[in-house]
């Protein structure tokens, strides 16, 4: 349930949401939500918090009665970064949003960006912010870090037939008719491949997909929430929505986007 301090108007026409999921990210979140107010002053705030030890949601708070048009979602235990974002943009349909946007809290996504990113809505239903399109940068990553990314990118498309160039981005806007017509109760990642399942998902409901360009710069206050388990699963979840009968199924023709 949203706080006493929930407003949702319109980013020009368009009333917009960004949700951020959180665990540990203290040294993160102030500049974080500081930078989304000033690039986007009218878009409201949904941090979803799972129990961080280190009190990113108490921070948060005490920011949202500064800075106003931001709530936090207080998880009890660390669910994953799938289930935070059922969460949240469940919170965040709730309000009533035209669009929602979902992006990291370590500031590898910047806030700037937004704009371009909520733009670009008016004409697709969901809109990744790309790092391997024309004008896109990753900055601060080792080479191997960047084979890795790119060979992931390509696996991804070749498994799933997805025409996106980046795959694996969390930064992205979603007009909101698209996103709830996505069965987020049957998808079964709960980590960092609940960003792919969403993806293929949505392409394979008939979604307008674009994408614009950004730059990506790696987190300098925190520890990385990838791991050896994450890229596990991260390999195998393309095969397993291939062959998932109701994840990979196909709509019909009336149910697709506008």
């Amino acid at each position: 349930m949203l706080g006493r301090h929930t407003r949702i108007v319109g980013f020009g026409l368009v009333a917009a949401v960004v949700v951020v999921p959180t665990y540990n990210e203290a040294a993160n979140i102030e500049t974080l939500l500081r930078r989304i107010r000033a690039a986007a002053p009218a878009a409201h705030v949904v941090v979803v918090d799972d129990d961080s030890p280190d009190r990113t949601a108490d921070l948060v708070a005490k920011l949202a009665v500064e800075l106003d048009g931001i709530d936090v979602v207080r998880r009890p235990v660390k669910g994953g970064l799938g289930s935070a974002y059922r969460d949240g943009f469940a919170t965040a349909l709730a309000t009533g949003a035209d669009v929602v946007v979902q992006m990291d809290a370590d500031l590898s996504h910047d806030p700037a960006q937004l704009p371009a990113l909520i733009a670009a809505a008016a004409h697709a239903d969901m809109v990744i912010g790309s790092r391997y399109i024309p004008g896109g940068h990753i900055v601060n990553w080792p080479m191997k870090r960047h084979v890795l990314s790119r060979f992931a990118n390509a696996y991804i498309r070749a498994v799933t037939r997805v025409s996106a160039h980046d795959c694996t981005s969390g930064y992205r806007c979603w007009k909101r008719t698209a996103l709830a017509k996505l069965p987020l109760d049957r998808f079964f990642s709960d980590g960092y491949s609940f960003l792919v399942e969403m993806l293929f998902v949505a392409h394979r409901r008939g979604c307008r997909i674009a994408e614009v360009p950004i730059t990506f710069v790696e987190r300098r206050e925190g520890e990385s929430k990838v791991s050896r388990a994450v890229l596990f699963e991260s390999a195998i979840t393309p095969w397993r929505l291939i062959a998932n009968p109701e994840t990979g199924r196909k709509a019909s023709p009336s149910a697709r986007q506008p």
